[in-house]
């Protein structure tokens, strides 16, 4: 099957110097994971009282059943 594709021009040259590649690049603003979001005081209360809530389930379950 022949090539019909054009050719694409070459990228025009960069203005100023490239950064060293061993010099790390700057940081970005960086999105807060997982454990910001369990140390938070509310998320904290609202879990110990579904997991309290599932202890008194299954421990109804296990002695009184």
């Amino acid at each position: 099957m022949l090539d019909t594709t054009n050719q694409s021009d070459p990228a025009p040259p960069r203005d100023g110097p490239c950064p060293p590649l061993d010099e790390p690049l700057p940081r970005q603003h960086e999105p807060r994971g997982c454990l910001f979001a369990l140390s938070q005081p509310p998320l904290m209360i609202f879990l110990a009282v579904i997991g309290s809530l599932l202890l008194m389930a299954s421990l109804h379950d296990l002695l009184l059943l």
